[in-house]
């Protein structure tokens, strides 16, 4: 049987219908390739967005409402401004338009220069008679830099096991290690995978980044005994089993080679947390309880009564009594009064979940660190879970958001995410995403914001399709970006965009325009719009996260040694021959250590190792780092050392134990936060970093040999 030909494209008038709503017909994966999106992936985005395309009138009619709209509206659903100048919308009004503003404050104003940042409720009333009432979003032009230039630790945090962790690493781990390395290694933040909540049931999906809810923290989290209600337990045997319990759930992972059982570590938490909660809250304690109760209001309300449901009707919203599937619905209601006890005890561990987080910030700009714990949030959530359930007039019915067909993935990616609806986000004036940086911000130094390029369009792939057959939706990223500046400089925080891969052009400048920061990935920074050749460290951005690796990438140890490639070929990942994957792989290290020799960075280790040591070559590529002018310079907290083994790895669900495993030595022998601490090649490796931080970043005549002989000519990099 022949391959089937090229998809139907839309027809003119289903283009110009999509155009006007965001979404694309085509897409450019590279500078001189165009890839026409299907009519049915058109037609099937619009139909998430409600528009009807059934038929060619159907289209016609949509078209003329569409046109005629934009054409007679006063005002967007979202007005933006910038600064203290009047916003363009509100500008470009007819002469003689009489404005009523409040301002989130209460005050009201007749006029929109000078609007303190904020969101606000605007009317326009035109000399024609039409009326318009939009939210406007007034934000500063743009994020203030980090606190001058610093340094810290990644890791993911269930991977940092103490000899007090419950079986994973938890939140008094994350505490004691940014006190440690603020006062020891002068770390500016420590950058943790994301914390959501995850959907509950066993097995449990592991992954962080496909959470029942964004806006809520996880409660598997906690350290109980930090609880200060844990010391009044008055059921002391049945705590000294559950200790036990812990106990050998913690030796398990560190003694006996046991991968991380997050839903034993949950069941073992959570039966000592009902006895934690048997303990009555004190004055001051139930003050600050209600506090919280009435700052999260309904969104908190929502999200415990979906766990107190999940408890009853298994995690999938989507498998429940019809009656329960709407949280708005009389049958939810019903249901929320006969479960107020699970959905306080929910509400209880949100709490309980903050608070430690909070302490975690507090500790860490205690011990001296400028920025603190960099939280990191996830593309989006489970079709099934809390936040699909509460925010479901919010999310595009039928469409999980993904990436196209690319040179790594000939058949693209569907993550599993649904994704917002872009016209229901400016009608609410962006109220979720409002509402879910500034829970976040509570608690977080700064905010890594899982591929950024997603305030800018997402690639939508329609339900039983592949994603071949998805095509972008755009969203309006000035409103978007607003919203992000604006929550993150209230909160005093930083936000650190994850953009690696193929880039929209025009991107990555207009992130940098509004101070939110890149990452840049050191095996993936090369001149690739000239000869291809490593990126000379002098014409690396500066507004950026620097790191070796991440924990989708291999361990710098495994990268120089070639095992991630082994690995790969073991579990039958490998498209190309062993010796061609493995001659690639050797080549890349190869052509990064010629570099690191001409610029003079491979030097004798503390223990006298020579520069051809693997310790030895990962100080040097951390010294290139600190090299170029980064702000900020990420140390993977496993290649300290060692660890040989990925955290994750793409393209593998059981095959692999991804976001299972403990953090390793290079033997594989898992270490401790207290193992951490003592290492003297984890201090070397700091030093490595730390001693030249703050210091001039040009690399001067070096860095200019080393350009002058690999051929370099400048450009921005295109990983």
């Amino acid at each position: 049987m022949g391959a089937p030909g090229p998809a139907e494209p839309p027809s003119e008038d289903l283009a110009r219908l999509a155009a006007l709503h965001g979404v694309a017909t085509s897409y450019r994966p590279s500078p001189d390739r165009t890839v026409t999106a299907s009519a049915t992936a058109v037609t099937l985005a619009l139909a998430a967005l409600g528009v009807d395309t059934g038929t060619p009138d159907a289209v016609r009619a949509a078209l003329t409402a569409r046109e005629d709209a934009l054409r007679t509206r006063l005002l967007p659903p979202t007005v933006v401004g910038r600064g203290t100048t009047t916003p363009p919308a509100l500008a470009a009004l007819p002469e003689g338009t009489r404005l009523h503003i409040i301002t989130e404050d209460g005050e009201t104003r007749t006029h929109a220069d000078g609007l303190p940042p904020g969101v606000h409720q605007v009317t326009a009333t035109a000399p024609d008679g039409r009326t318009a009432r939009s939210h406007l979003i007034v934000a500063p032009p743009r994020l203030p830099a980090p606190p001058g230039r610093t340094h810290g630790l990644l890791v993911q945090l269930y991977s940092l096991l103490s000899h007090r962790s419950w079986g994973m690493g938890d939140l008094g781990d994350l505490r004691a290690l940014a006190d440690w390395a603020g006062r020891t290694l002068d770390a500016g933040f420590i950058q943790v995978n994301p914390l959501h909540a995850a959907v509950p049931g066993a097995p449990t999906d592991p992954s962080p980044y496909r959470p029942s809810s964004r806006r809520f923290p996880d409660p598997v989290h906690l350290r109980v005994e930090d609880i200060p209600e844990y010391a009044h337990v008055e059921d002391h045997d049945r705590l000294r089993t559950l200790l036990d319990r812990a106990a050998q759930l913690r030796e398990a992972v560190l003694h006996k080679d046991a991968l991380i059982d997050r839903d034993a570590v949950w069941d073992t938490k959570r039966e000592a947390l009902e006895l934690v909660r048997r303990v009555p809250l004190g004055p001051g304690r139930r003050a600050a309880y209600r506090d919280f109760l009435a700052a999260q209001g309904r969104a908190l309300e929502d999200h415990a009564t979906w766990y107190a449901l999940a408890e009853q009707h298994g995690p999938d919203m989507q498998r429940w009594p019809a009656a329960l599937r709407d949280p708005r619905s009389p049958g939810t209601d019903r249901a929320r009064r006969e479960l107020m006890d699970r959905v306080d005890f929910h509400t209880w561990l949100a709490w309980l979940t903050d608070e430690q987080l909070t302490t975690a910030q507090r500790t860490a700009r205690d011990a001296g660190m400028p920025v603190g714990i960099v939280h990191d949030l996830a593309v989006g959530v489970h079709p099934g879970g809390a936040d699909a359930w509460a925010q479901q007039d919010h999310f595009a019915t039928g469409m999980s958001a993904g990436a196209p067909p690319d040179a790594f993935n000939a058949r693209g990616q569907d993550w599993g995410l649904p994704p917002w609806r872009p016209d229901r986000l400016a009608a609410s004036g962006y109220a979720p995403f409002r509402d879910l940086l500034r829970a976040l911000f509570r608690y977080a130094g700064a905010l890594r914001i899982d591929h950024v390029m997603g305030l800018f369009r997402l690639w939508w792939v329609p339900e039983g399709h592949p994603p071949t057959e998805g095509t972008y939706v755009h969203y309006d990223a000035d409103a978007m970006l607003a919203v992000l500046v604006l929550e993150a400089s209230r909160a005093g925080a930083t936000v650190i965009g994850e953009d690696l891969g193929t880039v929209e052009p025009g991107v990555r400048e207009e992130l940098r325009s509004r101070g939110v920061l890149g990452t840049s990935v050191l095996w993936f920074e090369r001149d690739w719009e000239g000869d291809g050749h490593p990126l000379p460290p002098d014409r690396w951005r500066a507004d950026c996260l620097a790191t070796a690796t991440t924990h989708d990438l291999p361990p710098t140890a495994s990268r120089l040694t070639g095992d991630h490639v082994d690995l790969r070929d073991r579990l039958g990942l490998l498209t190309r021959p062993l010796t061609e994957e493995r001659a690639e792989a050797d080549a890349d290290v190869a052509e990064w250590l010629g570099l690191l020799a001409r610029l003079g960075l491979l030097h004798d280790t503390a223990d006298g190792d020579d520069p051809s040591s693997e310790e030895a070559r990962i100080q040097a590529l951390h010294r290139y780092l600190v090299r170029t002018p980064a702000r900020m310079i990420g140390v993977w907290l496993p290649d300290g050392i060692g660890d040989r083994r990925p955290q994750n790895l793409p393209g593998t669900w059981d095959q692999y134990p991804n976001w299972r495993l403990p953090i390793a030595d290079a033997t594989g022998r898992p270490a401790t936060l207290e193992d951490l601490t003592s290492s003297p090649r984890l201090r070397a490796l700091i030093d490595a970093v730390r001693t030249d931080v703050g210091a001039d970043t040009d690399a001067g005549a070096d860095t200019d040999a080393a350009a002058a002989d690999s051929g370099t000519d400048p450009g921005e990099p295109r990983p």
